[in-house]
């Protein structure tokens, strides 16, 4: 019994007076706040910046679609559908600018070519005129018909190039207009190459065998003596290269090329001497060989076989 009642004093005085009871997690969670602390120090200045710039796109993202949710919610409850993102006004308006820019100078050029067309501004006030010897000024300006004043762009060239080239001393003629006011007219004249005796005088041919004028022949002009001599006779072009063929101090001793056919070219000098030519073949060749067989003396030079030259 006695034994009894010491164990219940002793309990008793043990709920008067606990001890305080131990904590077993205590030293855990110290040891987890240790270990997040060492990972945040260990985290670094890099990690740490991009953490937070995740954390800001989410939180951006999150208050997007938080938008988003209202403006749907906004259009269900008026009934309409919300209105298309405007396109890009300063696309538009550049444009609208480069059009209307591109308006305005097509305008002005167009404004611009009928004003000159149309009115005096630029007009022929003077016309030109060169490479005459034989013909006059009077005769191109004529032959021209271009009224002074008329605007130069209303004056076509090639139009005004054959009046011109109708006159039969001319060769060639060349028409520019030279602005603000000028009408430049080139021209190149016939050159008497041959002359030949018709009932109503003497007519000069030129180099391409044209019959151009009517006239008394410059001294030293040679005579042509083919049946129908012209620009399309094959005895009249052959006895024309065989002309033009020659040296200066060849071609000023002849007096006559007589062709009756293009395979019996003969050349008659000044002197009475008598070239045998023949066809037109080696011409060049032929020239060159004459030149020298004329320092010999002789009467009949025969150039028609160039390997074998003769002076009779």
């Amino acid at each position: 019994m006695a034994a009894a009642a010491h164990a219940a004093e002793e309990a008793a005085a043990a709920a008067e007076d606990p001890q305080p009871a131990q904590d077993v997690g205590a030293p855990e969670a110290d040891a987890a706040a240790e270990d997040a602390a060492a990972e945040e120090d260990f985290e670094g200045p890099r990690r740490r910046a991009r953490r937070e710039r995740e954390e800001r796109r989410i939180a951006q993202a999150r208050a997007q679609a938080i938008e988003q949710n209202r403006r749907e919610a906004k259009r269900r409850a008026f009934g309409h559908t919300e209105e298309a993102p405007a396109p890009n006004r300063r696309g538009v308006i550049r444009g609208l600018k480069v059009l209307m820019w591109s308006a305005l100078l097509a305008v002005l050029a167009v404004g611009a070519g009928l004003l000159l067309y149309f009115t005096p501004i630029m007009s022929a006030r003077a016309t030109v005129i060169t490479g005459l010897t034989a013909i006059t000024e009077d005769e191109i300006r004529q032959a021209a018909a271009v009224p002074s004043g008329t605007p130069l762009l209303q004056i076509n060239t090639d139009t005004v190039a054959e009046r011109v080239a109708s006159i039969r001393r001319v060769a060639s003629v060349r028409v520019q207009r030279e602005y603000p006011s000028t009408l430049r007219i080139t021209v190149e004249e016939r050159i008497p190459l041959v002359v030949k005796d018709y009932p109503d005088g003497p007519h000069l041919f030129d180099k391409d065998g044209v019959d151009f004028v009517t006239a008394p022949p410059p001294p030293g002009l040679p005579y042509i003596d083919t049946e129908t001599p012209g620009p399309n006779d094959p005895a009249t072009q052959a006895a024309l290269e065989v002309l033009t063929s020659l040296p200066p101090e060849v071609s000023g001793q002849v007096s006559r090329v007589e062709a009756p056919s293009v395979a019996a070219i003969t050349l008659i000098l000044f002197d009475g001497r008598k070239v045998v030519w023949g066809t037109t073949d080696r011409t060049q060749e032929k020239a060159l060989k004459l030149a020298a067989l004329l320092t010999q003396p002789g009467q009949t030079y025969d150039v028609s076989s160039p390997d074998l030259p003769t002076v009779k």
